[in-house]
Parts: C-alpha cells; structure tokens; sequence
C-alpha cells in the first residue's frame, strides 16, 4: 500500500521557524512529484508548494509563501523537506504532502492532481 506521512509540525512564535517532512512508505519518492498543501479551519485547501521529481529541478510557490518557504527532497532519504522561515498566524493550519508518479518537469499545486495523500501535520503559528 503506497503511503506518505508527514511530520514535523508544532507550535511555533511568529518569526519562527519549522522544517516539514514527507516521507514514503511502499514505494520511493524519486519518480514522484510531490505536493505541500495545507488547510485552516473554515478554508479551502490551498496548494503551497510543489518539486518535480528526480532532482527537483521544478519548484513552484504560493505567492502567499514565496520568499519564506523553501521546498526540497533528498532521494537517498527517501523524503521532501518544507522549510519555513519567518512564519506568521495565517500559516496556521494542517499541512499536507500529496505524491503523483510524474515526469521530472511537472510541478503542480492542484489538489485533484495528486492520488496519494497523506494524513497532515498541524502547525500552529502563535505567540
């Protein structure tokens, strides 16, 4: 059964810093590209950032997020690193990592593109 699990969230102070991590079980990471997506109470989901796969070569960023949030993957590892720096209050909300076997030039932040989910991360940004 293909599985990605996230991990890595928490309380964190605006300003603060935490590093995401999605990593696969059942299959490996290398062909797939991935998703960070999250969720607030009373919203949408909102796609915040993608890697192609193979070297991630393809990254893409909310507008919401870009300049603060770093994505990235290490294939030996088998996982997909969120970082965010200088995090705020509207980042609160239950993150998610989405897989999709796909060639090494696709990056998508489009929720119905992606078939393997996992169950999500809270994090809470909060003095």
């Amino acid at each position: 059964q293909l599985q990605v699990v996230e991990s890595g969230g928490g309380l964190v102070q605006p300003g603060g810093s935490l590093r995401l991590s999605c990593t696969a079980s059942g299959f490996t990471l290398d062909h797939y590209g991935i998703g960070w997506f999250r969720q607030a109470p009373g919203k949408e989901r909102e796609g915040v950032s993608c890697i192609s796969s193979g070297r991630g070569a393809k990254l893409d960023y909310a507008d919401s997020v870009r300049g603060r949030f770093t994505v990235s993957r290490d294939n030996a590892r088998n996982t997909v690193y969120l970082q965010m720096n200088s995090l705020k209050p509207e980042d609160t909300g239950v993150y998610f990592c989405a897989a999709e076997m796909a060639a090494d030039d696709w990056c998508a932040r489009v929720e119905w593109d992606f078939n393997y989910w996992g169950r999500g991360t809270q994090v809470t940004v909060s003095s």
